[in-house]
């Protein structure tokens, strides 16, 4: 079968056609071309994994066209990391080392990306419940400014009040301000 298919894809054009069909073809063309290389990750990000030693130019268009690219990509650029946690903050949970604009990036697209985040600094974890105020669940002892924030930026309050009871917050310690806007945002 395997024969078959490297002869089959044998001339540039029918490598081309073949990729541009179903970007996993890759697979069975040896030794694919730039040319092809890129049309097949433009077509399915994530056949990247079937690319020996891909260009940049290669990884961030694979990116680009499938933000789960980046788990086969090794050591990816900032840009990279950057292009996809843009689609889904989630696949930050991908990403070795993430630097802080690449976690700021991740919030803000969904805050609960917060979740994967080793160690976030105060500036990511209120990014995130500004995001979604319901991500305060997933942040350790979240200091009274984030849990008037997580007030602000949630609109079931009565989801938020349960996710804070867990947190066992002393809440003779919390001013009357954000105990006030909780109450207000009850009714």
């Amino acid at each position: 079968m395997k024969y078959f298919l490297e002869e089959k894809y044998k001339t540039e054009k029918k490598k081309l056609a073949a990729v541009k069909n179903d970007g996993y073809n890759i697979q069975y063309i040896k030794n694919p071309s730039e040319a092809v290389k890129l049309a097949a990750v433009k077509e399915e990000g994530c056949a990247i994994e079937y690319i020996k030693n891909p260009s940049e130019v290669v990884k961030l268009a694979a990116v680009k066209q499938d933000c789960d690219a980046i788990r086969y990509i090794e050591n990816p650029s900032e840009e990279m990391q950057l292009a996809a946690v843009k689609q889904a903050g989630f696949v930050i949970w991908d990403i070795r080392n993430p630097s802080e604009k690449v976690k700021l990036t991740a919030v803000k697209q969904n805050g609960y990306a917060i979740k994967f985040i080793k160690n976030p600094s105060e500036k990511v974890k209120l990014t995130a419940v500004k995001q979604d105020g319901l991500a305060i669940q997933y942040i350790e002892n979240p200091s009274e400014k984030l849990i008037y924030e997580a007030i602000l930026h949630t609109d079931d309050i009565s989801e938020l009040k349960y996710l804070l009871a867990a947190k066992d917050i002393d809440w003779d310690k919390v001013s009357d301000e954000t105990k006030l806007l909780l109450e207000v945002k009850e009714f």
